[in-house]
């Protein structure tokens, strides 16, 4: 571990509904599986809040000093996948692995780092028939013409994560009723192949696996029956969760998880965001209009475990957010560069570093490890000491832009490149840094601006010499109202001298809806969900009716 590490890491288990010291079962490692999302279609943002939550984690327990395996599967082999590809007319299997390669295209423009492995149900058919063979060898399922069901009543602890009672497992609500189940409650392990279906020899004839076996068996193989943190959306508790925890106990009765951990829901008017209930928006619509950074940091303004309520304004105030952040740290870097232009010789002596800029680095270090290590408390570090830090650097360069002696400059200099140097470790953690540069990421957010208020750059450009006329014309009406009607879109102008310039801005005036705002990111997005011409099959049958993932 980090020798700075002073805190312990304390998360929340879901098993004992409380938070817990983080010990893992291998001194110096930590093994973690996360539930990955079922490909059929563009991932949703509450998809992306899994996603980057875990990434969080990821991230910090590789900063404590950790080696992580960090498994996320990639459900292609599903019910919902069907349906899909027999609407479309497409092969199953070409649909999913084309939605698992948009998958990870989102996960990159969210700064989410790869998982050590990301198992496909598809490829690991052989474990998972494995795994139900030795279930039923140990007494816990049952064969029906050709289909495997795993008989809940023979495991003692049946809810113990959800605190389901077993008669709570309601028949009919995720799967069909079927009457030669022994229990109602019963799940499938294996599914009897029908028309229109991929399907894979077994035992019990062809078929596929059922939804809850795949995660068990994919954990087990990378990570065995004994490891140490388990992922995913709250929703996945119950049955999902507990059903992993019934049949890896009927594989291996000694399997063990140590610490259950579930994100909150993304809410749309205090409404769970999902496909089924249709108010939901793909990453792929925000990020046509808002920044992947944005988008990150409204998904981290929030505890991971807490709901977060999706809004137009909360996607701008995260905006306005990174802008800020990556403004002052290039605006360092400008200033910077002046001083070495105008012949600033560098020190052979590294002078020490001011006593405010020492102490404005222990309060960033010291609440960040003292809050990540409290749960991953993300909102605190958005909005505590990491401000002061940036504000710190906005005063100084101001001074640096005017007559100092050598020496107070010098060290003043170096007291930001420290600065700096403890905000990129935060952003670094907490992923809202980017491969490219700060000026980079500034036009891409101008960019995004622009294209959310409607407007051209030379467009603003020509208002901006208009407004500059009207002022030097005396027509002071004018001029504020081209100000004012730039500000209600999200662009503020800004004068720095003698010269005019324009930067993003919260918009004075609420925004449409983002439906009616994002017309074009949903055209887009139909034209990128027909398959190409040479995946089209010829199929036949309508697939099924049930359903059994998220």
């Amino acid at each position: 571990m980090a020798e700075e590490q002073q805190t312990e890491l304390r998360i929340y288990n879901s098993m004992t509904n409380e938070k817990e010291i983080f010990k893992p079962k291998e001194p110096g490692k930590v093994s973690m599986y996360v539930c990955g999302v079922t490909v059929y279609d563009y991932s949703h943002i509450g998809h992306a809040r899994a996603a980057v939550s875990f990434d969080i984690l990821f991230r910090y327990l590789k900063h404590l000093g950790y080696e992580v395996t960090y498994v996320r599967n990639f459900t292609d082999v599903d019910d919902k996948i069907i349906k899909r590809a027999n609407e479309s007319g497409e092969d199953p299997l070409a649909l999913s692995d084309r939605f698992c390669d948009e998958y990870d295209r989102d996960m990159t423009a969210l700064q989410c780092e790869k998982p050590s492995q990301e198992p496909r149900v598809s490829e690991h058919i052989g474990q998972i028939k494995d795994m139900i063979i030795q279930i039923i060898n140990n007494g816990h399922a049952y064969e029906v013409d050709g289909d495997v069901f795993y008989a809940v009543e023979n495991f003692p602890n049946y809810g113990m994560l959800s605190g389901q009672r077993l008669e709570h497992n309601r028949a009919g609500e995720r799967v069909a009723v079927d009457s030669r189940k022994r229990h109602p409650a019963d799940f499938a392990l294996w599914k009897a192949a029908k028309p229109g279906e991929p399907s894979w020899d077994s035992p019990w004839g062809p078929g596929r696996p059922g939804w809850h076996i795949e995660c068990s068996a994919m954990s087990a193989c990378y990570l065995t029956h004994k490891f140490d943190i388990h992922g995913g959306g709250i929703d996945l508790i119950f049955p999902h969760h507990e059903n992993e925890i019934a049949q890896s106990w009927a594989a291996d009765n000694e399997s063990n998880i140590s610490y259950w951990l579930h994100n909150g829901h993304v809410t749309n008017n205090n409404e769970k965001m999902s496909k089924s209930l249709g108010n939901f928006f793909t990453i792929r619509q925000i990020i046509e209009l808002y920044h992947p950074l944005a988008l990150r940091h409204f998904l981290i303004s929030a505890q991971y475990r807490s709901p977060l309520n999706y809004s137009v304004a909360q996607l701008e105030s995260s905006s306005d957010a990174v802008y800020y952040i990556f403004q002052t740290l290039q605006d360092w870097k400008d200033a910077l560069s002046s001083l070495q232009q105008e012949g600033t010789e560098e020190n052979k002596k590294v002078p020490q570093v001011e006593e405010a800029a020492k102490e404005c680095i222990k309060k960033v270090r010291i609440e960040f490890q003292t809050k990540m290590s409290d749960d991953l408390q993300t909102p605190v570090i958005l909005t505590g000491p990491l401000q002061e830090a940036l504000k710190y650097i906005n005063n100084s360069v101001k001074k640096l832009k005017k007559k100092m002696q050598k020496r107070a400059q010098l060290q003043l200099i170096q007291s930001l490149t420290e600065v700096e140097k403890e905000i990129g470790e935060v952003l670094g953690v907490l992923g809202l840094l980017s491969s490219k540069s700060y000026a980079e990421v500034l036009q891409e957010l101008k960019d995004k601006a622009l294209k959310r208020a409607g407007l051209a750059e030379d467009e603003v450009l020509r208002l901006i010499e208009e407004r500059t006329q009207a002022r030097l014309d005396k027509d002071f009406p004018k001029s504020d109202k081209i100000r004012t009607d730039l500000t209600a879109k999200g662009i503020a102008l800004m004068d720095v001298g003698n010269e005019t310039i324009w930067r993003p801005c919260i918009p004075s005036e609420p925004l449409a809806e983002f439906a009616q705002i994002n017309q074009k990111a949903a055209v887009v997005e139909e034209k990128q969900s027909t398959p190409p011409e040479n995946q089209k099959v010829e199929t036949e049958g309508n697939g099924p009716n049930t359903t059994s993932s998220t």
